[in-house]
C-alpha cells in the first residue's frame, strides 16, 4: 500500500470503530440495566432502597459495581437537610464495629480536629482538651440571651456574662474551663433525663427546643417510623427505654464544617445481631449551624454477593438559616458539604476496613 492511501484507509478504519462502538454502547447500556433490575438486594433493604430512596437504576448499577453512592433526600427545606450514603465493603461487620468503638481514631484527621470519647459515668476531665475557638470567645464577650453568635442556652449566656471577667488577661482561660464544666453537667444531665434535658438554644430572639425539633426529625424519618420502629423509641425515649445487647457511648469533638470550628457532643449507640448492625450517632449539642442531627449506619450482610456488607447511612440535620431568598443559598451550600462529607466518609471507610489486617 503506498503513503498516499495509508491516511484514507486509517479514516476509514475510525469510521468503522465508531460504527461498531454505536451499535454496541445501547446493547452494553441495556445489558447493564438489565442486570440492575435482576439484581435484588437483601430483603427489607430492597424494599427501602426502592420505596422510600428511590434509587434510580443508573444508582443501583453504581452501587452493584461497587461505587459509593450518595443523594439528597426529601426534607422540610426550611430548615433539614438529609443525604442517603451506600457502598458496599468487603470485609467483616465486627471490623466496622470495633473501628467505631475507637471514635477517636475512626474520627480523626481531616476535618476532625479533635475526638475525645467520655468516660461511664462523666468526669471533668474528659473535657479537659476543649478550647473554644478564638472567634467564639470573642463572640462570647459581647453575648446576651436572645442575641449570640455561640448556640447556647439562657443560662449557660447568662454564666459567661456573670462569672467571666472579660477585661482580665486570665479570661480565655476562665471561659474554656467554664466550657468544660458546662460540657460535663449538660451530658450528665442527658445521661439521667434524657431529651428533656437537651438545650433550648437562646442564641436567637426565637427559643430553639433542641427536643422538639429532634422528635419531629425523628418522626419524618421512614427509617425509624416503618422499618426499625424500636430504634426509634430507643432515640426518643432514652434512658427509659433501652435496646437489649446493644452498647453505647457519648463522645465530644472540635470539627470543620462551614466558615466556622464547631465543637459537638453525640451520643453513639451500636446493636448487632445475626441480621446485621445498626449504629446511630445522636447530636445532643453543636456550638454553631445545627439545631440537632442523626447519622443512621445499617450494615447488612449479603451471602450472595460473598463476606462483606452493604453500608447504607442516612444524614439528617436541622439547622437555622435554611429559609427565605439568602437561605436557599446557604442551603446548598450545607447541601453540598453534607453530601460530599457522606461521601468522602464511604470512601474512606471503605479503602480503611478492606486494606486492614
Amino acid at each position: 500500500m503506498s503513503r498516499r492511501t495509508q491516511p484514507a484507509r486509517r479514516y476509514v478504519d475510525a469510521r468503522v470503530i465508531c460504527v461498531v462502538s454505536a451499535l454496541l454502547l445501547p446493547a452494553a447500556t441495556h445489558l447493564a440495566t438489565a442486570q440492575s433490575a435482576r439484581f435484588r438486594f437483601p430483603g427489607r433493604l430492597e424494599t427501602y432502597l426502592t420505596g422510600a430512596a428511590r434509587l434510580s437504576s443508573d444508582e443501583r448499577q453504581r452501587l452493584i459495581t461497587g461505587s459509593p453512592v450518595t443523594k439528597l433526600l426529601d426534607a422540610d427545606e426550611s430548615k433539614e437537610v438529609a443525604v442517603l450514603g451506600a457502598v458496599w465493603i468487603g470485609a467483616p461487620i465486627g471490623r466496622y464495629v470495633e473501628a467505631v468503638k475507637d471514635i477517636e481514631t475512626f474520627e480523626k484527621g481531616a476535618r476532625f480536629k479533635q475526638t475525645k470519647r467520655i468516660s461511664a459515668p462523666p468526669r471533668l476531665e474528659d473535657f479537659s482538651g476543649l478550647r473554644l475557638p478564638e472567634q467564639d470567645l470573642a463572640a462570647l464577650r459581647s453575648c446576651r440571651v436572645g442575641d449570640c453568635d455561640v448556640k447556647l442556652g439562657e443560662q449557660a449566656i447568662k454564666r459567661f456574662r456573670s462569672e467571666i471577667d472579660w477585661k482580665a488577661p486570665t479570661a480565655p482561660a476562665a471561659a474554656n474551663r467554664l466550657m468544660q464544666l458546662i460540657a460535663f453537667e449538660y451530658v450528665t444531665r442527658y445521661l439521667e433525663g434524657g431529651n428533656d434535658q437537651l438545650a433550648v438554644y437562646r442564641d436567637d430572639s426565637r427559643p430553639t427546643f433542641v427536643a422538639q425539633e429532634f422528635r419531629t426529625m425523628v418522626d419524618g424519618m421512614p427509617e425509624l417510623t416503618t422499618y426499625m420502629t424500636d430504634m426509634g423509641r430507643y432515640l426518643l425515649e432514652y434512658p427509659r427505654v433501652t435496646i437489649p445487647d446493644a452498647t453505647s457511648f457519648l463522645y465530644w469533638q472540635e470539627t470543620e464544617f462551614g466558615l466556622k470550628p464547631t465543637i459537638r457532643i453525640s451520643h453513639v449507640t451500636i446493636r448487632e445481631n445475626p441480621e446485621g448492625a445498626v449504629v446511630t450517632s445522636k447530636m445532643l449539642y453543636a456550638s454553631h449551624y445545627f439545631w440537632t442531627g442523626l447519622e443512621l449506619r445499617v450494615l447488612v450482610p449479603d451471602p450472595s454477593r460473598g463476606p462483606g456488607f452493604w453500608l447504607v447511612t442516612v444524614n439528617r440535620g436541622r439547622s437555622d438559616g435554611l429559609s427565605g431568598f439568602t437561605g436557599s443559598f446557604v442551603r446548598r451550600r450545607v447541601q453540598s458539604e453534607v453530601q460530599s462529607g457522606a461521601l468522602a466518609a464511604l470512601q474512606s471507610t471503605k479503602r480503611r476496613l478492606e486494606t486492614a489486617r
